[in-house]
Protein backbone atom coordinates (compact mmCIF):
# COMPACT_ATOMS: atom_id res chain seq x y z
CA UNK A 1 0.00 0.00 0.00
CA UNK A 2 1.42 3.32 -0.82
CA UNK A 3 1.62 5.45 2.48
CA UNK A 4 0.03 8.87 1.93
CA UNK A 5 2.56 10.57 3.50
CA UNK A 6 5.59 11.20 1.24
CA UNK A 7 8.91 10.91 3.04
CA UNK A 8 11.61 13.01 2.17
CA UNK A 9 13.61 12.05 -1.04
CA UNK A 10 17.34 11.11 -0.58
CA UNK A 11 20.06 13.97 -1.23
CA UNK A 12 23.19 12.96 -2.56
CA UNK A 13 26.68 15.22 -4.30
CA UNK A 14 28.09 14.13 -7.33
CA UNK A 15 30.81 15.55 -10.21
CA UNK A 16 29.44 16.51 -13.87
CA UNK A 17 32.09 17.22 -16.49
CA UNK A 18 33.96 18.79 -13.18
CA UNK A 19 32.01 20.39 -11.16
CA UNK A 20 30.36 19.28 -8.13
CA UNK A 21 26.64 19.44 -7.85
CA UNK A 22 23.79 18.24 -4.98
CA UNK A 23 21.47 16.11 -6.45
CA UNK A 24 17.70 15.75 -5.26
CA UNK A 25 16.67 12.65 -5.77
CA UNK A 26 12.78 13.12 -6.14
CA UNK A 27 12.94 9.67 -8.94
CA UNK A 28 13.31 8.10 -5.76
CA UNK A 29 10.31 8.68 -4.05
CA UNK A 30 8.18 6.05 -4.77
CA UNK A 31 8.61 2.55 -7.58
CA UNK A 32 5.13 3.59 -8.80
CA UNK A 33 4.43 7.12 -7.86
CA UNK A 34 7.27 9.38 -8.29
CA UNK A 35 9.22 12.67 -9.66
CA UNK A 36 7.64 16.04 -9.90
CA UNK A 37 4.29 13.97 -10.94
CA UNK A 38 3.83 12.64 -7.10
CA UNK A 39 4.50 16.37 -5.87
CA UNK A 40 2.08 18.13 -8.32
CA UNK A 41 -0.76 15.23 -7.43
CA UNK A 42 0.03 14.69 -4.01
CA UNK A 43 -2.89 16.88 -2.93
CA UNK A 44 -5.36 14.78 -4.52
CA UNK A 45 -3.99 11.72 -3.06
CA UNK A 46 -3.51 12.84 0.41
CA UNK A 47 -7.30 14.56 0.79
CA UNK A 48 -10.17 12.75 -0.31
CA UNK A 49 -13.20 13.39 -2.31
CA UNK A 50 -16.09 11.42 -1.91
CA UNK A 51 -17.42 12.63 -4.89
CA UNK A 52 -15.26 11.58 -7.35
CA UNK A 53 -15.19 8.49 -9.10
CA UNK A 54 -13.36 8.97 -12.15
CA UNK A 55 -9.97 11.26 -13.06
CA UNK A 56 -10.17 12.73 -16.89
CA UNK A 57 -6.90 14.34 -18.43
CA UNK A 58 -5.25 14.73 -21.50
CA UNK A 59 -1.87 14.98 -23.18
CA UNK A 60 0.50 12.97 -25.39
CA UNK A 61 1.19 9.03 -25.40
CA UNK A 62 3.77 8.43 -23.12
CA UNK A 63 2.82 11.38 -20.62
CA UNK A 64 5.06 11.11 -17.51
CA UNK A 65 1.47 12.62 -15.71
CA UNK A 66 -0.15 9.91 -17.43
CA UNK A 67 1.28 7.63 -15.90
CA UNK A 68 1.82 9.03 -12.17
CA UNK A 69 -2.52 9.67 -12.71
CA UNK A 70 -3.29 5.67 -13.75
CA UNK A 71 -1.26 5.29 -10.61
CA UNK A 72 -2.86 8.17 -8.64
CA UNK A 73 -6.86 6.72 -9.67
CA UNK A 74 -5.36 2.99 -9.05
CA UNK A 75 -4.49 3.97 -5.18
CA UNK A 76 -7.98 5.71 -4.68
CA UNK A 77 -10.14 3.13 -6.06
CA UNK A 78 -11.05 5.35 -9.18
CA UNK A 79 -11.79 5.14 -12.56
CA UNK A 80 -8.85 7.22 -14.99
CA UNK A 81 -9.85 8.46 -18.53
CA UNK A 82 -7.18 10.26 -20.51
CA UNK A 83 -7.36 11.55 -23.70
CA UNK A 84 -4.64 12.09 -26.42
CA UNK A 85 -4.83 13.59 -30.32
CA UNK A 86 -3.29 10.81 -31.48
CA UNK A 87 -1.53 7.64 -31.17
CA UNK A 88 1.46 5.88 -33.80
CA UNK A 89 0.73 2.89 -35.18
CA UNK A 90 4.22 1.21 -33.74
CA UNK A 91 2.91 2.15 -30.03
CA UNK A 92 -0.64 0.30 -30.79
CA UNK A 93 1.38 -2.48 -31.92
CA UNK A 94 4.31 -2.41 -29.76
CA UNK A 95 2.89 -0.79 -26.12
CA UNK A 96 5.75 -0.30 -24.12
CA UNK A 97 7.07 2.71 -21.39
CA UNK A 98 4.40 5.04 -20.10
CA UNK A 99 1.68 3.86 -22.05
CA UNK A 100 1.44 0.46 -21.63
CA UNK A 101 1.96 0.98 -17.70
CA UNK A 102 -0.97 3.19 -17.58
CA UNK A 103 -2.99 0.51 -19.98
CA UNK A 104 -1.79 -1.96 -17.44
CA UNK A 105 -3.08 0.24 -14.49
CA UNK A 106 -7.21 0.04 -15.78
CA UNK A 107 -6.42 3.51 -17.84
CA UNK A 108 -9.15 4.02 -20.58
CA UNK A 109 -8.08 5.56 -23.48
CA UNK A 110 -9.50 7.96 -26.07
CA UNK A 111 -8.01 9.46 -29.11
CA UNK A 112 -8.68 11.86 -31.93
CA UNK A 113 -11.51 13.49 -30.07
CA UNK A 114 -12.18 16.57 -27.61
CA UNK A 115 -12.80 15.82 -24.02
CA UNK A 116 -16.12 14.62 -23.12
CA UNK A 117 -18.52 16.81 -21.25
CA UNK A 118 -18.13 14.35 -18.38
CA UNK A 119 -15.28 16.35 -17.87
CA UNK A 120 -17.02 19.07 -15.88
CA UNK A 121 -19.39 17.02 -13.87
CA UNK A 122 -19.13 17.02 -9.85
CA UNK A 123 -17.73 13.60 -9.85
CA UNK A 124 -15.05 14.01 -12.06
CA UNK A 125 -11.84 15.32 -11.24
CA UNK A 126 -10.31 17.31 -13.84
CA UNK A 127 -6.74 17.73 -13.86
CA UNK A 128 -4.83 19.93 -16.86
CA UNK A 129 -2.18 18.62 -18.80
CA UNK A 130 1.13 17.90 -17.08
CA UNK A 131 -0.43 18.98 -14.05
CA UNK A 132 -0.53 22.23 -14.34
CA UNK A 133 -2.78 23.81 -11.62
CA UNK A 134 -3.19 25.65 -8.07
CA UNK A 135 -3.50 22.02 -6.67
CA UNK A 136 0.19 21.55 -7.83
CA UNK A 137 1.74 24.18 -5.03
CA UNK A 138 0.51 21.95 -1.75
CA UNK A 139 3.29 18.87 -2.72
CA UNK A 140 6.06 21.40 -3.76
CA UNK A 141 5.72 23.15 -1.03
CA UNK A 142 6.87 20.05 0.94
CA UNK A 143 9.37 19.58 -1.51
CA UNK A 144 10.90 23.13 -0.96
CA UNK A 145 10.29 22.69 3.20
CA UNK A 146 12.55 19.55 2.79
CA UNK A 147 15.54 21.69 0.68
CA UNK A 148 15.32 23.58 3.67
CA UNK A 149 15.57 21.36 6.73
CA UNK A 150 18.46 20.09 4.37
CA UNK A 151 19.88 23.53 3.79
CA UNK A 152 19.81 24.54 7.52
CA UNK A 153 21.58 21.03 8.48
CA UNK A 154 24.08 21.29 5.81
CA UNK A 155 25.27 25.34 7.28
CA UNK A 156 24.09 26.45 3.33
CA UNK A 157 22.95 30.49 3.40
CA UNK A 158 22.47 30.49 -0.65
CA UNK A 159 21.72 27.57 -2.87
CA UNK A 160 20.97 27.76 -6.32
CA UNK A 161 18.14 25.30 -7.62
CA UNK A 162 17.75 24.55 -10.84
CA UNK A 163 15.53 22.33 -13.27
CA UNK A 164 14.05 21.68 -16.44
CA UNK A 165 10.24 22.75 -16.94
CA UNK A 166 7.35 21.62 -19.04
CA UNK A 167 4.59 23.33 -17.33
CA UNK A 168 6.65 25.38 -15.52
CA UNK A 169 4.41 25.20 -12.40
CA UNK A 170 7.48 23.06 -10.39
CA UNK A 171 9.81 25.59 -10.82
CA UNK A 172 7.40 28.90 -9.97
CA UNK A 173 6.11 27.03 -6.83
CA UNK A 174 9.61 26.09 -5.61
CA UNK A 175 10.55 30.22 -6.35
CA UNK A 176 7.54 30.77 -4.22
CA UNK A 177 7.96 29.09 -1.13
CA UNK A 178 12.30 29.53 -1.36
CA UNK A 179 12.78 32.88 -1.13
CA UNK A 180 16.13 33.16 0.35
CA UNK A 181 17.39 30.32 -2.67
CA UNK A 182 17.04 31.50 -6.48
CA UNK A 183 15.21 29.01 -8.96
CA UNK A 184 16.48 28.49 -12.31
CA UNK A 185 14.89 26.78 -14.91
CA UNK A 186 14.86 25.81 -18.64
CA UNK A 187 11.76 25.93 -21.14
CA UNK A 188 11.67 22.27 -22.97
CA UNK A 189 8.33 22.28 -24.39
CA UNK A 190 8.25 26.11 -25.43
CA UNK A 191 10.27 29.42 -25.73
CA UNK A 192 10.71 31.74 -22.95
CA UNK A 193 7.57 33.58 -23.08
CA UNK A 194 5.86 29.97 -23.26
CA UNK A 195 6.72 29.84 -19.57
CA UNK A 196 6.41 33.28 -19.04
CA UNK A 197 2.61 32.46 -19.66
CA UNK A 198 2.35 29.62 -18.17
CA UNK A 199 4.09 31.72 -14.87
CA UNK A 200 1.60 34.06 -15.39
CA UNK A 201 -1.62 31.95 -15.45
CA UNK A 202 -0.63 30.51 -11.37
CA UNK A 203 1.00 33.51 -10.35
CA UNK A 204 0.51 37.30 -11.10
CA UNK A 205 3.55 38.76 -9.09
CA UNK A 206 6.52 38.25 -11.01
CA UNK A 207 8.69 37.79 -7.59
CA UNK A 208 8.14 34.43 -7.23
CA UNK A 209 8.69 33.84 -10.46
CA UNK A 210 11.99 31.68 -11.53
CA UNK A 211 14.55 32.94 -13.54
CA UNK A 212 14.58 31.64 -17.25
CA UNK A 213 17.58 30.07 -19.27
CA UNK A 214 18.13 29.03 -22.01
CA UNK A 215 20.56 27.94 -25.21
CA UNK A 216 21.09 30.35 -27.79
CA UNK A 217 20.36 28.10 -30.77
CA UNK A 218 15.88 27.29 -30.26
CA UNK A 219 14.87 23.37 -29.03
CA UNK A 220 12.34 21.51 -30.39
CA UNK A 221 9.94 19.32 -27.62
CA UNK A 222 10.58 15.84 -28.58
CA UNK A 223 13.18 16.03 -31.16
CA UNK A 224 16.32 13.37 -30.98
CA UNK A 225 19.30 15.68 -30.56
CA UNK A 226 22.84 13.98 -30.60
CA UNK A 227 24.06 16.23 -28.05
CA UNK A 228 21.23 15.45 -25.76
CA UNK A 229 21.73 11.16 -26.34
CA UNK A 230 25.51 12.38 -25.69
CA UNK A 231 25.30 14.36 -22.66
CA UNK A 232 22.79 11.70 -21.30
CA UNK A 233 25.38 9.02 -22.11
CA UNK A 234 28.01 11.25 -20.16
CA UNK A 235 25.70 11.11 -16.84
CA UNK A 236 24.96 8.32 -16.63
CA UNK A 237 28.75 7.32 -16.77
CA UNK A 238 30.07 10.45 -14.34
CA UNK A 239 27.27 9.95 -12.23
CA UNK A 240 26.24 6.74 -11.87
CA UNK A 241 22.37 7.99 -12.48
CA UNK A 242 19.70 7.24 -14.62
CA UNK A 243 17.91 10.63 -15.98
CA UNK A 244 15.15 11.33 -18.22
CA UNK A 245 16.10 11.43 -21.86
CA UNK A 246 13.55 13.94 -23.21
CA UNK A 247 14.13 16.94 -20.01
CA UNK A 248 17.04 16.45 -18.22
CA UNK A 249 19.72 16.34 -21.18
CA UNK A 250 18.72 20.30 -22.27
CA UNK A 251 18.50 20.44 -18.06
CA UNK A 252 21.91 19.87 -18.03
CA UNK A 253 23.38 21.58 -21.28
CA UNK A 254 21.72 24.85 -19.95
CA UNK A 255 23.27 24.32 -16.35
CA UNK A 256 26.78 23.72 -17.80
CA UNK A 257 26.39 26.55 -20.20
CA UNK A 258 25.59 29.18 -17.44
CA UNK A 259 27.78 27.89 -15.29
CA UNK A 260 29.69 30.99 -14.75
CA UNK A 261 26.49 32.72 -13.08
CA UNK A 262 26.57 29.99 -10.09
CA UNK A 263 28.87 31.44 -7.28
CA UNK A 264 27.08 29.26 -4.42
CA UNK A 265 26.04 25.63 -4.76
CA UNK A 266 23.95 24.21 -6.96
CA UNK A 267 20.98 21.95 -6.33
CA UNK A 268 19.23 19.96 -9.26
CA UNK A 269 16.07 18.35 -8.76
CA UNK A 270 15.84 15.00 -10.55
CA UNK A 271 12.37 15.37 -11.52
CA UNK A 272 11.86 11.33 -12.31
CA UNK A 273 10.04 10.20 -15.83
CA UNK A 274 12.61 7.55 -16.55
CA UNK A 275 10.03 5.02 -17.54
CA UNK A 276 9.64 7.14 -20.63
CA UNK A 277 12.93 6.13 -21.20
CA UNK A 278 11.90 2.82 -22.73
CA UNK A 279 10.10 4.48 -25.45
CA UNK A 280 13.56 7.54 -26.06
CA UNK A 281 15.80 5.08 -26.03
CA UNK A 282 14.97 3.01 -28.98
CA UNK A 283 14.56 5.88 -30.70
CA UNK A 284 17.92 7.64 -30.16
CA UNK A 285 19.90 4.50 -30.89
CA UNK A 286 17.84 4.24 -34.14
CA UNK A 287 18.72 7.17 -35.30
CA UNK A 288 22.40 7.83 -33.98
CA UNK A 289 23.63 4.31 -34.01
CA UNK A 290 27.21 5.29 -34.00
CA UNK A 291 27.10 7.09 -30.89
CA UNK A 292 27.69 4.59 -28.40
CA UNK A 293 28.80 4.10 -24.39
CA UNK A 294 32.88 3.99 -25.70
CA UNK A 295 32.78 6.83 -28.23
CA UNK A 296 31.47 9.07 -25.14
CA UNK A 297 34.13 7.69 -22.95
CA UNK A 298 36.81 8.42 -25.28
CA UNK A 299 36.23 11.76 -25.42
Amino acid sequence: MYQQKLIASPLQTVTFEGHSFYLKRDDLLHPDFSGNKARKFHYFLTHDFPAVRKIVSYGSAQSNAMYSLSVLAKIKGWEFEYHVDHIAEYLKENPHGNYQAALNNGMLLHAGRGLPATAIDKDVLFIEEGGRQKEAEYGIRILAEEIISWQQEQGIEKLNIFLPSGTGSTALFLQKHLPSSSVYTTPCVGGREYLKKQFLELEADEQFHPTVLTLEKKHHFGKLYKDNYKIWLKLQQQTGVEFDLLYDPLGWRVLLEHIGLFESPVLYIHQGGVLGNESMLPRYRRKFPLVSEERIEKE
